[in-house]
């Protein structure tokens, strides 16, 4: 089905021509025809505006999936939290009580968990709505450490290449200075990483965790990577308050991007592209205080 097709549907009888529907469309799908509501374009977002803004609840939008919005470890209120009304001292406690996970206990994550991460995750914006997302979820220990061993195999034969100062100058003659900044900056701490991943069995890409989750997308997102991140900050957050740890895993990431056979590995078609790796767990680690952040850039125009 083409993402932009009209599979909005108004319910004549029940719409009273309040125009809250137009008000709301980015689209400009609606006109007010004779005081109703009337499909008059010819693309739409499917995002939904309508149907939630109308009063007297007679718009249905068919692409969107009612289930999305029901879960199976909590129940939510579908009654829409109105601007200014959540106690955002609440909100920011969240925000900052959430850390990098790097000790996590040796429990399976419940399917139903992972089920409605993604969930929570589809709830961010996405590029002209596209949702284009795609989730892979590696939902036990041996696959995520199954999916380790790849990783650090990528690492290892990165290593014997960077070891190599011959060819670190014949890339950096041809203006590839990849390999050589990548010596610099990852050389030392990846290969410690890797020895002790080898030879101490300690597992320093996912730190124990039992699940993960690779969040890619498919070929007609509009802004992928944007909409990736937004759908792992979603997660990030909804895990802490359902008592896992979380923490991303930009190496896992960079693998993929360079050796397209660990996404053959895991099934993943070669249409879609990954953007973030999160590890999940339950954590072994507890924080008795919230700490701050380095103070950013700022500027006001």
């Amino acid at each position: 089905m083409n993402p932009r097709n009209i599979t909005l549907v108004i319910d004549a009888d029940k719409c009273t021509g309040c125009g809250s529907c137009l008000q709301v469309c980015p689209s400009g799908t609606l006109s007010l025809i004779d005081g109703i509501a009337v499909v008059t374009g010819d693309k739409s977002l499917s995002c939904g505006h309508c149907m939630a803004v109308c009063p007297a609840d007679a718009i249905r939008v068919n692409a969107i999936d009612n289930k999305m919005a029901s879960f199976e470890t909590f129940s939510m209120d579908p009654q829409w939290l109105g601007f200014g009304s959540f106690p955002t001292q609440d909100l920011a406690r969240l925000i900052a009580s959430r850390r990098s996970c790097r000790n996590f206990k040796k429990k399976d994550v419940e399917p139903e968990f992972l089920r409605d991460l993604i969930k929570l995750a589809v709830f961010a914006p996405s590029g002209t709505n596209s949702q284009e997302w795609t989730f892979t979820c590696l939902s036990t220990r041996p696959a995520v450490v199954n999916f380790g061993k790849t990783i650090q195999h990528f690492f290892q034969d990165l290593n014997k290449k960077a070891e190599n100062l011959l060819l670190r100058k014949g890339l950096k003659l041809i203006g590839n200075n990849g390999l050589d900044a990548y010596y610099k900056e990852y050389y030392p701490s990846v290969k410690e990483a890797m020895d002790e991943m080898e030879n101490q069995n300690i597992d320093r890409l996912f730190h124990g965790a039992t699940a993960c989750i690779l969040i890619g997308s498919g070929p007609n997102a509009s802004c992928p990577k944007e909409d990736a991140m937004l759908a792992a900050g979603n997660i990030l957050l909804s895990a802490h308050t359902m008592g896992l740890g979380s923490c991303l895993i930009g190496f896992a990431v960079e693998a993929m991007k360079a050796d397209k056979s660990i996404q053959k590995k895991l099934d993943i078609p070669g249409t879609e592209k990954i953007h973030a790796v999160i590890a999940l767990g339950y954590p072994d680690e507890t924080y008795l205080r919230i700490t701050g952040r380095k103070e950013p850039m700022i500027r006001f125009k």
